[in-house]
C-alpha cells in the first residue's frame, strides 16, 4: 500500500470519474460497490472532503446511512469493463456484486469499508454531513433531464429520485496492492 498525496492525483480522480469509478460500502458484513459519475472533492470546514451523490432508491443509500464511511476506488490503467457492467447495472440488493464483478477486496487502513484492487487509487471517507436535495430548487432543464418523474426508482440511470450528498472526510488515500 503506496500512501499518496490526494492533490496529487486531483486531476486523475476527476478524468476517472467522468468514465465511472466505484463507490463501495459496508453495512451488515456486506460489500457494496456502486459505479458514481457524480463527485465533488476539495475543502470544507478546512477539512480534505469528498462528496458523493446517491439517489435516494439506491441500496448503496441504506448501506450508507447503516455505516457512515466509504471508500473511493479509482482505476489506474486498463481493467476488467466488465465490473462496470456490473457495479452500474445492478443492485446489490439483488446480488453480491463483488463475487460477480470478481473485486478483490483489500484491508482498510482507518475506516471499516475495504478498497477494490481492480481500481487500485483509494480514499478511505467518513461521513461528516449528508444533504437531500431539493428539486425544486433546480433548474426545471435539470430536473427534466436528471429526474424524470414518471422513470421509476428501480431504472439504473435516471429516474425520479432526488440524491442525497454525502460529504466524506478523507481520512486516508493510497494505492492499493
Amino acid at each position: 500500500m503506496k500512501e499518496i498525496k490526494v492533490s496529487d492525483y486531483a486531476g486523475i480522480i476527476m478524468e476517472a470519474l467522468r468514465k465511472g469509478i466505484l463507490l463501495t460500502s459496508k453495512a451488515d458484513d456486506k460489500v457494496n460497490s456502486m459505479v458514481i459519475g457524480w463527485g465533488t472533492f476539495g475543502i470544507n470546514w478546512s477539512k480534505p472532503v469528498f462528496a458523493v451523490y446517491v439517489r435516494e432508491g439506491r441500496f448503496t443509500r441504506e448501506q450508507l446511512d447503516k455505516n457512515p464511511e466509504f471508500t473511493i476506488n479509482v482505476p489506474l490503467g486498463d481493467f476488467d469493463k466488465n465490473i462496470i457492467a456490473v457495479c452500474g447495472g445492478k443492485s446489490g440488493r439483488d446480488i453480491d456484486k463483488v463475487r460477480e464483478a470478481g473485486l478483490t477486496l483489500a484491508e482498510p487502513q482507518v475506516v471499516s469499508v475495504p478498497a477494490v484492487k481492480e481500481f487500485p487509487l483509494t480514499l478511505e471517507c467518513k461521513i461528516i454531513y449528508r444533504q437531500k436535495q431539493e428539486l425544486e430548487l433546480l433548474p426545471q432543464d435539470i430536473v427534466e433531464r436528471m429526474y424524470p418523474q414518471n422513470v421509476p426508482s428501480t431504472n439504473p440511470m435516471a429516474n425520479r429520485d432526488p440524491h442525497v450528498t454525502y460529504y466524506g472526510e478523507i481520512v486516508a488515500a493510497y494505492i492499493a496492492d
